[in-house]
């Protein structure tokens, strides 16, 4: 059985991310933690950008507009259907 589904803690990933600040190899991380080299690298990244893992903390401003405009288009949408329906019920009852 593989190490599918393994979670790892918020303070597990920063002492892994400040031990190889420190100066320790990502290799002997990866040897002494049991955790893979890129995830080790991942964690370096996410942290360094933001000093957060979480994925909010790590979306670009550009992905943060774009999450935001989808979930605009999406509100927009839902009004006009809505919209749309109420216009045809009202012409139907001035018939």
């Amino acid at each position: 059985m593989g190490k599918a589904g393994r979670y790892y803690t918020e303070d597990f990933k920063k002492q892994i991310v400040e031990l190889e600040a420190s100066g320790k190899k990502i290799s002997e991380l990866e040897r002494e933690y049991k955790v893979t080299k890129t995830t080790i690298r991942e964690w370096i990244k996410r942290y360094g950008n933001s000093g957060e893992f979480g994925a909010e903390a790590n979306r670009s401003e550009s992905e943060k507009e774009l999450r935001d405009l989808r979930k605009e288009v999406r509100q927009l949408r839902m009004e006009n259907d809505i919209l749309k329906q109420a216009a045809l019920i009202l012409g139907r009852k001035d018939v």
